[in-house]
């Protein structure tokens, strides 16, 4: 498939990139190889085959999600720099128009 270097212009202000002359012969050149070798897989016939999900036939084994209390208000705090009873004391970083 044929990409004009007006397609490779566009699609370089939709990355915000910049390119020189050279640079967009190369990229013009490496995007034709990429839909060539895309159309290329169209033509693979691949009627009966199961789409791959995993990449190998091992398990994800996780643990349980369960709420657990590990630490308690007191321990969690103990190394806040500024605290206020229960809870974490940040300086405020969004102002308010009034």
């Amino acid at each position: 498939m044929k990409v004009s270097i007006e397609k490779v212009d566009q699609l370089a202000h939709l990355a915000r990139l910049e390119f020189d002359e050279a640079s967009k012969a190369k990229i013009r050149t490496d995007l034709e190889n990429i839909l060539d070798f895309c159309e290329k897989l169209n033509e693979v016939d691949t009627e009966g085959i199961e789409p791959l999900i995993y990449m190998t036939e091992t398990f994800n084994n996780v643990r349980e999600d369960v709420v657990e209390q590990n630490f308690t208000k007191e321990q969690m705090l103990s190394n806040a720099p500024k605290k206020d009873s229960d809870y974490f004391r940040v300086p405020k970083v969004i102002e308010q128009n009034k």
